[in-house]
């Protein structure tokens, strides 16, 4: 960190990352990032920037004239765009992931760089910015600031609105953070009705079982178990620990099987290669860890919980926890459904020769 506010470029305002305020301060790693004081700096170091600062250089520096042919303009030009379509998917992912983990004052300034790139790339009128102002609008909800979340939930709203073209995963995104807001204000009439909408326009873009559709389904949930709805809220977590269930056992039995014979001969001989496993990015992982761990609360505080329920949440957990290579709690659930079976609890078919596999799996790795 430096203070030097005459070392700044003569005629060149220079404005904080975040909030737009004169600048005296430089990050000294990058030195094309400014801030108008420590504290702003912190945050935006924790958020995002220790992720992108040196990737930031290239694209903040002067661009050079280059003498060369057009076409060599042209390709510098289309490195530059590319580069900038790789931060907005990063700075996307790494803001939705704090927002699971519910870190909503890091994910500012995540989603704020995303929409400087998104701005940069697709202009000030594309359904491109419509992720980064759900990321701004959630973690405004988290923070208790509904007026602002208003404020960017009815920019992309209105986004959506005049793109007859926009495709069903941003709707779904949208009104599920519409339908968070409206729970948040206490509306739950308005909030069921965007979240069902939510689900509605997730199960057309990806299918109604799959782990992108659960988020829908966990906030209505949600909801109900609020209003005390206990049946429905129960279903509906049974519903999405089902529908994780299925999909982190698909990638277990990725990890677990056995490959196939090598062919050929010497150091040329094919194997199975670990780049053949599906992977959960940073934040499917964190919404995993939020939807999973909140059922598990809400299931162990049911004195009237069926313990098959609770195994399957232990053993879910277990392989979620494998998946994300935290031995120490895969471990830990699986030692917990592990003494639940013990107990007599039933399991579902060929749950028992899975969790072998898994307790194996910790112990070998």
């Amino acid at each position: 960190m430096t203070l030097n506010p005459l070392a700044n470029p003569k005629g060149v305002k220079l404005c904080c990352e975040l909030c737009s305020k004169p600048a005296f301060i430089f990050c000294t790693k990058c030195r094309v990032t400014y801030y108008c004081d420590a504290e702003h700096q912190a945050i935006d170091w924790i958020g995002i920037h220790e992720k992108i600062c040196q990737l930031l250089i290239p694209l903040r520096m002067p661009v050079p004239f280059i003498s060369g042919s057009e076409k060599e303009r042209q390709y510098q030009k289309q490195q530059q765009n590319l580069r900038q379509k790789q931060m907005i998917e990063l700075t996307q992912t790494a803001g939705q992931k704090l927002l699971f983990e519910g870190k909503y004052e890091y994910a500012i300034p995540a989603a704020m760089q995303s929409l400087k790139f998104s701005i940069a790339v697709y202009g000030l009128d594309s359904i491109h910015l419509v992720p980064s102002y759900l990321i701004l609008g959630e973690a405004c909800i988290g923070l208790g600031r509904l007026k602002q979340a208003e404020d960017y939930l009815s920019q992309a709203q209105w986004t959506v609105l005049k793109t007859p073209e926009c495709e069903n995963d941003i709707k779904s995104r949208l009104y599920r953070n519409l339908g968070m807001m409206y729970a948040t204000q206490g509306n739950d009439d308005e909030a069921l009705r965007y979240l069902a909408e939510d689900i509605y326009h997730a199960s057309l873009a990806f299918g109604p079982d799959d782990i992108r559709t659960s988020g829908g389904y966990f906030h209505m949930a949600n909801v109900f178990y609020r209003k005390d709805k206990l049946d429905v809220a129960f279903s509906l977590y049974s519903q999405l620990t089902t529908m994780w269930y299925d999909h982190l056992l698909m990638l277990v039995k990725q990890r677990i099987r056995v490959p196939p014979p090598p062919t050929g001969i010497g150091p040329a001989q094919g194997t199975q290669q670990d780049e053949d496993f599906d992977f959960l990015d940073e934040a499917e992982g964190a919404e995993a860890v939020q939807i999973l761990n909140a059922i598990l609360e809400v299931r162990e505080k049911q004195s009237s919980s069926t313990p098959s329920v609770l195994l399957k949440v232990y053993f879910t957990l277990a392989m979620l926890y494998l998946v994300l290579q935290d031995k120490t709690l895969a471990k830990k659930f699986s030692e917990k459904a592990t003494e639940m079976a013990s107990k007599g609890v039933s399991m579902e078919a060929g749950q028992s020769r899975v969790m072998m596999e898994v307790q194996k799996a910790i112990k070998s790795s």
